[in-house]
């Protein structure tokens, strides 16, 4: 049983996700000119692309690695978050015009409003607004949601502003939450609730969990809709690494104190800790630098 002492920190961020990418040009081309994002910084061959100052996705070249099968243990979605109704719409018209092929998908989440969308290499993309939190509804401890129709075109009409479409990158966005693909719901539980130390917010009939710190809806989520018994992940391309940032350097040691009681590898270098979930996607905690760019 999870006691206060063990949960994550309340103002617990999300960070920069990494991708391993086979085709940098063609990644790099739809993560800026789809999504709007630019090039904040550049090392060893990859990128990293957000808002401003802001990372937010991490492309890293791994040619000669092969996609995941649907099946397989990894990510779900990489989910952006947006100030404004505006600013998301903005984004959701690129993102469509660019390649209008990719879109998987619309939904009103009661929570949030939220777009989904494929990346060239087969990545889940969510990009997505949320409501005041005053507007959510909790019954003993569970967040209400739901997958409400969002009709596209609709929103577009109703929130796209020329100033958003011209002030698209200026405009902040955020890693709001991470979607993975698990072999079980039961094991996520253990691992990311039990030993890691976030609060459970939600489930779906034994198929998805959702979980988050500090009372928002969900910074992370697992499921099994494709990936039911999915064993520990291959080397392949798509997800490298996912980041976590907590507020200060006390928070990263009591984690990684923790991590140990349960018996996790934990690779320690200080400033910041690296170890595996039960699928092998491999996590990063580390202190937070900067604030981040959305709100939760």
């Amino acid at each position: 049983m999870t006691t206060h002492q063990d949960l994550l920190s309340a103002d617990l961020q999300m960070g920069t996700v990494m991708l391993k990418v086979g085709d940098m040009n063609l990644m790099s081309n739809y993560y800026q000119k789809a999504l709007g994002l630019d090039v904040v910084a550049e090392a060893d061959g990859g990128q990293y692309l957000g808002r401003g100052t802001t990372a937010l996705v991490h492309l890293e070249p791994a040619g000669g690695l092969h996609i995941p099968g649907r099946g397989e243990a990894g990510l779900f979605h990489t989910a952006l978050l947006f100030e404004d109704q505006a600013s998301l719409a903005a984004t959701v018209a690129s993102a469509a015009q660019y390649s209008p092929q990719l879109f998987a998908g619309s939904a009103d989440h009661l929570v949030s409003e939220a777009f989904y969308f494929t990346d060239p290499e087969g990545n889940g993309i969510e990009l997505y607004w949320d409501r005041p939190r005053d507007a959510w509804s909790w019954n003993n401890g569970t967040v209400e949601m739901a997958s409400l129709a969002l009709p596209p075109q609709q929103y577009l009409t109703r929130h796209l502003t020329e100033e958003s479409v011209s002030g698209q990158r200026n405009a902040g966005a955020g890693v709001g939450h991470i979607h993975l693909q698990v072999g079980d719901v039961e094991t996520a539980k253990k691992f990311y609730v039990d030993t890691l130390g976030f609060e459970r917010t939600a489930g779906w009939h034994g198929q998805a969990l959702f979980v988050s710190a500090g009372g928002y809806h969900h910074h992370m989520a697992m499921n099994v809709w494709n990936s039911r018994g999915a064993g520990p992940r291959k080397d392949t391309l798509g997800l490298g690494e996912v980041l976590i940032q907590l507020p200060k350097p006390d928070d990263v040691g009591e984690l990684a104190e923790r991590l140990g009681r349960h018996g996790i590898a934990v690779a320690n270098t200080g400033a910041e800790i690296r170890f595996e979930d039960p699928w092998k996607n491999r996590i990063r905690v580390s202190v937070e630098t900067a604030p981040a760019a959305a709100q939760r």
